[in-house]
Order: C-alpha cells, then structure tokens, then sequence
C-alpha cells in the first residue's frame, strides 16, 4: 500500500472508533480507553525498539512518574481536576522527558542485555520511591483520586466524555509519532538500526539520536501515565513495577516493532485477553503466554509486521512471470560477471 492509503486506513478505522465505542457496554468503552492509553506507552516504547534499535525495561517508570504526579497534584494540593489539568499535562509529559533525559545519560551507555538490565535497574529506584516515600506517594496503599477534572459543563467523570478526552490525545500523539518517524530525523533512526557502524563512518552522531528518540519517548510514557491516573482513579508501587514494562515490551513485539499501529495492535490484544478472556476461564494466563510464545518463534516481526512484509514481497513479484521472481536487473547482472560467476 502507498503511504497515502495507509494514512487513509488508519483514518477510518480511528473514525470508526470514535463513533462505535461510545454506543457499546460501559464494561467496552472502560476497556477501550485504557487500550487507548497504553496504547501511548506501547508506541513510544516502539519508537525505540522498532525505529532505533534498542530495548528497554524501564518504561514503567515514565509511566508511574506521569501518573505520580497527577494523583500527588489532586490529593495533596487539590490542583489539575479543572482546567489546571491541561498544565499537568503538560508537566507530566515534561517529567517523563527530565526523567528519560537523566536515565539515557546512564543506560546509553550500553548496549543489548547491558542496556536492558540499566534501565530496569534505574526503574526499579523509582519503584523504591514509590513504595517507601509514604507521606508523598501513600506507600503501598498507594493514592486514590476522588474524582476527574470538570471544564464547565464538561464532566469528565463521564466515561464517554473522558473516552474522547483519551481518543484525542491517542490520536494527536500517533500524529506527532508519526511525523517523528518519517522525517529525517527519524529515518536516520531506522539507519542506526540497520547498521550502526556505517552510520557513524557517515558523520552521524549515533548516542545523540538514540539520547533524543529515549527523551521523546520518555515524554509521550509520561502523558500516557498522567491519562492513566484518571482512569484507574489509584496511583499504586503496582504501576511501577517490572511487569507494566514487560507489558509494554511485549505489546509491541506482538503487534509489530516498527510499525506504531502495531502497538495499538498489541495493547488491544492483551488487554482483551487479560480483561475479558479472564471473565471466562481462569487459565486465560496460559493463552497469553501461549500468544507470546508462538509470535515470537512464528511471527518475529508480530503480527502486523508480517502482514506488512508479505504484502510487500508479494509487491516485488511481476504479475506477468505468475508470481515468480522479477529476473535480475542489467546491473545485477554485470556485478555478477564481475565477480567472477558466469
């Protein structure tokens, strides 16, 4: 497909969203909107493992630090459930990206498993704040938020409302990520991910990019935590922990890396199971774990990056040879006699 058809695609199925969502169950539209909001968190986890090239374990801690803040700003000082809410907002995607910015200086340092145990290790500290720091973050118990920002007449404690709220946020932030990755900024991302070395032999400076892609990542987590408050109504150590990033790790290995949508894919997909498989059966653990296994030894680019490469290794093939191999080129030709194969 052209980029244009898949802009177009992404476009309708987003209408399509908007419009269906709100007619279905109260139970549907509560699960749709925390698809939508870890659906953030999944793609700005992706715009490092999928367009630069590194994993990491330590999104949990954008996403707690965004959602600390909310909940600290609402209970503590009674502050962001009106229209401050839009400046929190913006102070949590701030906090996300000062935070992302202090963690790349130190785990950018290293790389593959190195990178992946620095940056769970540096989550973990937060998780110890917030499980120790009791008089700031309540502790275990974690804080409760009575309530969800009002502009006017607009009361977002109406899940309809606050499902909007989130749908444009989701959208305006696959925009943003978009634009992101195809500039190019971002094309020279996917280029340090395909080969590092030759990026640096052509004078790109390779800690820089992957210093600002965690930064913007970090920032896109933090707002994806401050959405989270509001709608879990509790900010608890749970959020924080190991498994919110492992989560986030594997939404987008099952959706698809590189792809952004194939985080919305993945979000949606585990979500549902734990969500609403778990209603069902009580060995719905074992049919995610089972996904997982058979993705990644089957499917290794997930699920919506296979279907992407097979659409265009079909492409490459020339309707008039009946779906074998378009024959080599002139020039490939020559390289061959060149090196010596006649």
């Amino acid at each position: 497909m052209s980029r244009r058809t898949k802009v177009l695609t992404v476009l309708a199925l987003l209408l399509a969203v908007a419009i269906v969502t709100p007619h279905t169950t109260p139970f549907l539209l509560l699960l749709v909107t925390r698809i939508l909001i870890l659906a953030i968190l999944a793609m700005s986890l992706d715009l490092l493992l999928g367009f630069t090239g590194i994993a990491s374990l330590g999104h949990a801690a954008f996403l707690g630090l965004g959602a600390y803040l909310t909940a600290i700003l609402a209970v503590r000082c009674n502050f962001g459930l009106g229209w401050g809410f839009w400046l929190v907002v913006l102070l949590g995607s701030l906090l996300g990206a000062a935070t992302a910015a202090v963690f790349g200086v130190f785990a950018l340092r290293a790389r593959g498993v190195y990178f992946l145990m620095i940056t769970l290790a540096l989550s973990q500290c937060v998780w110890g704040l917030a499980y120790r720091w009791d008089s700031l973050t309540g502790g275990d118990n974690g804080l409760n938020l009575a309530s969800r920002p009002v502009f006017g007449a607009i009361h977002l404690s109406n899940d309809t409302a606050y499902f909007y709220l989130v749908f444009g946020f989701f959208a305006l932030s696959l925009g943003l990520l978009y634009v992101f990755v195809e500039s190019p900024f971002g094309r020279s991302l996917v280029g340090i991910r395909e080969h590092e070395t030759r990026m640096r032999i052509l004078g790109y400076n390779v800690w820089l990019h992957q210093y600002i892609a965690f930064i913007v990542s970090g920032a896109f987590a933090g707002l994806a935590g401050v959405l989270w408050a509001h709608v879990s109504s509790e900010v608890s150590p749970e959020d924080v922990t190991l498994t919110t990033s492992v989560d986030a790790l594997l939404m987008v290995v099952l959706g698809g890396p590189g792809t952004l949508v194939g985080g919305v894919l993945g979000s949606a997909i585990v979500l549902f199971l734990r969500e609403y498989l778990s209603t069902l059966v009580p060995w719905w653990p074992y049919v995610l774990g089972g996904m997982y296994v058979l993705t990644i030894s089957y499917l290794p680019d997930g699920l919506l990056g296979t279907l992407l490469q097979r659409r265009q290794t079909a492409a490459v093939r020339a309707p008039s040879t009946g779906g074998l191999p378009r024959p080599a080129s002139r020039a490939n030709e020559l390289e061959i006699k060149e090196g010596g194969i006649e």
